[in-house]
């Protein structure tokens, strides 16, 4: 079982290191979702993506989902 998660999660990361590479347009709109706060003053930047790890967390939910439901 972790065998077929471990697999599963260097699929993923291969398939958006591609996607990074050779279309870095596909997740240009990641992190700058509205609800996402960037707050810029000065030489100082805040950076927090509250909608952008909200849909992160919902999306790996559903995979461990998948692979524990009996």
């Amino acid at each position: 079982m972790l065998s077929k998660i471990l697999i599963t999660i260097g699929l993923v990361i291969l398939a958006i290191g591609l996607l990074l590479h050779f279309a870095p347009g596909v997740l240009g709109w990641f992190g700058r979702l509205p609800g996402d706060i960037d707050i810029e003053r000065g030489n100082t930047r805040f950076f927090f993506p509250i909608t952008s790890m909200i849909i992160v967390s919902i999306v790996l939910t559903l995979i461990v989902n998948l692979f524990f439901r009996r």
